[in-house]
């Protein structure tokens, strides 16, 4: 991973984009979302540009460019459209230490655009690193289709009732609480165009110190495998991980780990009969437990259980270790 992916809050920043045509205007788009003083230094404007700068939401700027025109920026677009201008405007930002992106010249860039998924204030970002545009863009749409439209209404009103969860919640409970609401007949009721709904269910929930699966029993999700190679776990498995309170794994599921909720607690257990207590000890007290194992180890494990469970499907690989 050579970019660290990071959202940063950009109000009230000054970012600068040169350019004047439709790839600096692709850039001005995203960026008078956030928030940013956005300066764009060319000598002539498409006409979206000119209209931007016409009701002031931008500033235009065509002095000779220096160091001293990117310094005090948080980040710089060069976006001429002529890859042999940008390139030669390169080393003047760097002199003047601004984060710099070079469209279509990955090798230039300090920073990356990704495809971006917009369900504000829920926004998902896929990098590539610019090796794979195409690719992120085949994997937006993916997403587009996954998230409804309106979920970004239900993140702001989770994100607007947060301090009353904190107050009134027991904070054992908070986990199970927030996966109803975004597992459950709230997001269902924002699915179906009910929001008022959604929010009376939410508000009364709150009110009776907890959601009306605060008390809900935990959950065992069986996950064997046939290959530790993550690419080839379900797209259950990797969502049960996702959910997941505690992962009970072997030594040597590192990558599987990977995909797992980064704050669950994570068992190291060889033994079967030890792993089969501690897996039906955290369901009984409500946890959602993952038990990660051999697929050639399932049948065992199933019989040494006594508590209800899922296995979880896999991919069948002859000779896989």
């Amino acid at each position: 991973m050579n970019f660290f992916p990071m959202f940063l809050r950009m109000a009230d920043r000054d970012v600068i984009v040169v350019g004047g045509g439709e790839t600096a205007a692709q850039k001005v788009r995203l960026l008078r979302k956030t928030g940013a003083r956005v300066t764009v230094h060319a000598p002539e404007l498409c006409r979206e540009l000119r209209n931007l700068v016409a009701f002031e939401e931008v500033i235009h700027a065509d002095e000779p460019l220096s160091v001293a025109s990117f310094e005090g920026a948080a980040l710089v677009f060069l976006a001429t459209g002529c890859p042999g201008i940008d390139a030669s405007l390169h080393p003047l930002v760097r002199q003047a230490r601004a984060l710099v992106n070079v469209v279509d010249q990955p090798h230039l860039c300090e920073a990356n655009t990704p495809s971006i998924v917009d369900r504000s204030p829920l926004v998902v970002a896929i990098g590539t690193e610019g090796a794979a545009p195409i690719l992120g863009r085949q994997l937006k749409t993916r997403i587009e289709q996954i998230l409804e439209p309106d979920l970004g209404r239900l993140v702001r009103l989770a994100g607007g009732l947060r301090p009353s969860v904190a107050q009134l919640v027991p904070k054992e409970q908070r986990r199970a609480f927030w996966r109803w609401v975004f597992a459950g007949a709230p997001r269902q009721l924002f699915v179906t165009g009910r929001e008022q709904e959604a929010a009376e269910l939410i508000g009364k929930a709150i009110g009776q110190h907890g959601s009306p699966e605060g008390d809900e029993e935990g959950l065992l999700s069986l996950v064997p495998y046939t290959s530790r190679m993550a690419d080839l776990m379900t797209l259950r498995a990797v969502q049960r991980l996702q959910e997941a309170d505690v992962v009970i794994h072997r030594r040597g599921d590192n990558t599987l780990l990977e995909l797992a909720r980064r704050d669950a607690e994570r068992f190291e257990m060889a033994d079967a009969m030890n792993a089969s207590k501690r897996v039906m000890f955290d369901v009984a007290h409500g946890s959602r437990v993952v038990w990660l194992l051999p697929h050639r180890e399932l049948a065992a494990a199933v019989n040494l259980l006594s508590c209800a469970h899922e296995i979880v499907p896999h991919v069948e690989l002859p000779n896989a270790s």
